[in-house]
């Protein structure tokens, strides 16, 4: 009997049944940028809608990056006056600081968040040659399980959660369906510049599938990986429940002997999750600063990580945030939430003149200090609410009265980042 391979079609349909259904939504959101692979997802959830009765919401990021970027965002938009749907163009510039490529991808979340208002779920293009990429990317730069996993088919981020529908599917195969179809797309010049690392790992693909390293190889690789991952931050977070302890000072306190009793690879992500807690930090430290820093306190000593400072004592490992890290000042007002070093929430009756800092050397003026069990280093780091030079609260010290500091993310949250 003959055995027929599913069309991208099925497969597509597949995908979407194991990622969102049974019960679909009555609008999905699909970020399109013009690309091969993004309009073949676009005309593959047509035919797809078509079927289940569901409205499609199709947006356009233009970065305003290169000259043809609003050709190629009204290009999207008339394919998709013709099948249906309402498309809208997001609008972003640069403004010339920090990484480009990094800053243009929160840029695109934030603007899809602010447009994705009614719908929770935006589908992306992503393909398996992309996970492919990644992964050789991140193995020049030394990642470990969780950097070379696979990206998750759903994922939630601030205001909708992102749909990769197409992993499974190469670049070749949705070319291939675009070009069947006669669907217009484009192809960015930048993705042949081999000064970037994409591009590099692009052009690398083909060589290594002559040795066996397909695209889609890699990409069951890193699944695998993804599996891995997953098992261990699960060890971690159970680990957590017995030997860790954050405070209401915002510190995160572990048991040293229990600490040091689990392996190395659970000790480096509590350690990980714990320096990204106190400094807010959205990407885990690298490998080698992370051990470098581990060694040292299982030697009984201290080190800094992103913001953060880890102390030995006798029987507790104190992770805290550094004081020469904490530059934020607030001024306060009536009523009002502020939010200082990025983590904690100052509530207060305010007062003019009145305003936020570390609490600093004037830690001494605190008397019972000693109490709380923290290194002195970690009581300065706290918040204080200051009119002129002059301490007047210092709200989780019990300093003080009329203003509450409080910490709204937990520290196990932190032990989910990959």
């Amino acid at each position: 009997m003959l055995v027929t391979e599913p069309t991208l079609d099925q497969r597509f349909a597949e995908a979407l049944g194991q990622l969102i259904g049974p019960d679909f939504p009555k609008t999905l959101g699909l970020a399109v940028s013009g690309g091969g692979d993004s309009m073949a997802m676009l005309a593959l959830a047509h035919a797809w809608a078509r079927v289940w009765g569901v409205q499609l919401s199709v947006a356009t990021v233009d970065h305003g990056l290169r000259r043809e970027s609003a050709k190629e965002a009204a290009m999207v938009a008339r394919e998709c006056a013709t099948l249906g749907h309402p498309h809208t163009t997001l609008h972003w510039e640069w403004d010339g600081k920090g990484n480009v490529q990094d800053q243009a991808r929160r840029a695109r979340l934030h603007l899809l968040s602010e447009w994705c208002d009614g719908f929770d779920h935006v589908l992306m293009g992503h393909t398996a040659d992309d996970v492919a990429e990644t992964f050789l990317i991140r193995l020049a730069r030394g990642s470990g399980v969780d950097g070379l996993s696979a990206m998750a088919p759903r994922r939630t981020v601030t205001g909708f959660e992102i749909i990769r529908p197409c992993l499974e599917m190469t670049r070749a195969e949705l070319r291939h369906y675009v070009d069947t179809l006669h669907v217009p797309y484009v192809d960015d010049p930048s993705n042949e510049d081999p000064k970037f690392e994409r591009v590099k790992a692009r052009q690398l693909l083909p060589k290594l599938a002559d040795l066996g390293l397909a695209a889609h190889h890699i990409r069951d690789t890193a699944q695998r990986l993804s599996r891995a991952s997953n098992a261990l931050r699960a060890r971690a977070s159970e680990v957590a429940d017995r030997i860790a302890r954050e405070d209401a000072q915002g510190v995160v306190q572990f048991d040293r002997a229990g600490f040091q009793a689990v392996e190395q690879e659970t000790q480096m992500r509590l350690l990980a999750a714990a320096c990204m807690w106190v400094s807010v930090a959205e990407y885990r430290p690298r490998a080698a600063s992370l051990e470098s820093l581990l060694d040292r306190l299982l030697a009984g000593g201290s080190g800094t990580l992103l913001g953060a400072k880890a102390e030995t004592s006798a029987n507790v490992i104190f992770v805290f945030r550094e004081f020469q890290a904490t530059q934020g000042q607030l001024a306060m007002s009536e009523d009002a939430v502020n939010t200082w070093d990025q983590r904690w929430e100052i509530t207060g009756f305010g007062v003019d003149g009145t305003h936020v800092q570390a609490l600093g050397d004037e830690v001494k003026a605190i008397e019972n200090w000693r109490e709380f069990g923290l290194p002195r280093a970690a009581l300065m780091a706290l918040p204080a609410i200051w009119s002129g030079e002059d301490l007047i609260c210092a709200p989780t010290l019990g300093h003080g009265r009329g203003w509450q500091a409080r910490i709204a993310a937990g520290f196990r949250s932190y032990l989910e980042i990959h």
